[in-house]
Formats: C-alpha cells, structure tokens, sequence
C-alpha cells in the first residue's frame, strides 16, 4: 500500500520534460529520456540551463508511467536525466518502471550518495552514466559548487561494487586543458576504474550557463596518459 510520501512523489510536478525515444542515450537500448527539473550545479558549459533553474516542470512521475504503458514492449529502458535526477527520491517511480518490464539507466553527477546507494541496494538501476566534472583542484571552479567528496563517494562505491557504469567529461579547452583531463585518468586509475573513460566536446548551441563560446585552440588529445582506455564522443 502507498504512503502518502509515495503518493507526493509521483504526483508532484518534478519533470520538465520527455523524450519520448533515443538510441542513443542507453548503449544498446531503445529508451526514452526523463528530464528532472533543477541541479545542485551551475556548470559554466551547461546547455540545459532552462532545467538547470526550472522550478518544477511539465509532467509528474505519474505521468510519465501513464505513456510507458503504452510502450511496453516497445521501449527497453528509461534514462533518468536532468538536470539531477538523484536530487529526487525516485525509489517509488523507480519501483514502478520496474513492474513494467522496463530497464533503467541514471545520469547523474554524482553528488546526492545516499539517494544513489539506495537504489543501488535495491536494485532498482541497470546503468549509470557518472559525469566526472573537473579533478578535485578545480571541481568548484568548474561546477560552482562545493560537493567533490561526495562525488568521490559515489564513484568508489560503483567501482568497489562492480556495478555497470561509464565516467564521462565535457571538455572544453579553456576550462580543462590535457593536464586536467591527466589528473582525471590517473585518479581513475589509482581507484581501480577499468572502463572506458569517455570525453565528449563542449557542444557551442549559443546557449548556455557561463555563456561561454568554443574554445580559441583545439583540444591536444595526443597528450593525454594511456593508463585507461579513452573514448572521444
């Protein structure tokens, strides 16, 4: 039987939008893209800034299993996206994809620990793609906000757990040059990461939170350590 906090969690108006499908966003996977409302973090190459500040947003947890299904059998898997998802307490939305067959990836920074080691103790995700920011010397400057350790926290535990996840980085070549991205590596390393590490290209839409354009000079890929494998996105 629901509680009344179950109930509030699926009803509230926390999504700010749905991609109905990708093929992209789960490797794969046929999903689709539930966009949360807000983040902890005002990242100066963010291009989702219109969610980053949205206060709440078009449709309900509530909603969104409304049209899964009507695609069950369809669909695979839903990506949970934002935004940050994991500022929300999604063990009940979570619950109920799962009654309806379907797969579920996260996308998160990284930064709300106890929520993601929740779902992962109940088994409730399937893959989480953890954005790796900055190294610790310049994760505020980067993301404006004071939340590494917690991070760090959540990217120990995935790796100690062995669960199916991938890092990834937006690189932008005056925001993180080769020698930041190379303290990245090596920090994964020395955590026992063994994955691919992906770094996708700041994407200059004319919008965004720093309002910052591309960069002047290209991104050196050849000066980057071969301690991991890198994969360019």
């Amino acid at each position: 039987m629901n509680t009344n906090k179950e109930n509030n969690s699926l009803s509230a108006k926390t999504i700010y939008d749905l991609t109905s499908f990708t093929h992209l966003d789960y490797p794969e996977h046929l999903a689709c893209i539930v966009w949360f409302s807000g983040c902890n973090m005002r990242c100066d190459y963010c291009y989702n800034k219109d969610i980053v500040f949205a206060k709440n947003g078009k449709y309900s947890p509530d909603d969104i299993l409304t049209f899964l299904k009507t695609r069950v059998n369809l669909l695979e898997a839903v990506v949970l996206s934002g935004g940050e998802a994991s500022s929300y307490d999604l063990i009940s939305f979570c619950r109920k994809i799962r009654e309806l067959g379907f797969k579920i990836k996260l996308d998160t920074n990284g930064t709300n620990f106890t929520h993601i080691k929740e779902l992962l103790e109940l088994k409730l995700l399937d893959y989480i793609a953890l954005d790796y920011k900055a190294p610790e010397s310049k994760f505020t400057q980067i993301t404006h906000s004071n939340k590494y350790d917690e991070f760090s926290k959540t990217l120990d535990l995935l790796i100690n757990t062995k669960f199916n996840f991938e890092t990834r980085t937006t690189i932008h070549n005056e925001l993180l040059d080769a020698d930041d991205i190379n303290k990245i590596i090596l920090d994964l390393k020395q955590r026992g990461y063994n994955r691919p590490y992906y770094l996708q290209e700041f994407l200059d839409t004319g919008s965004n939170i720093g309002n910052i354009t591309a960069p002047k000079k290209k991104f050196n890929s050849s000066l980057l350590l071969k301690e991991i494998e890198i994969v360019f996105r």
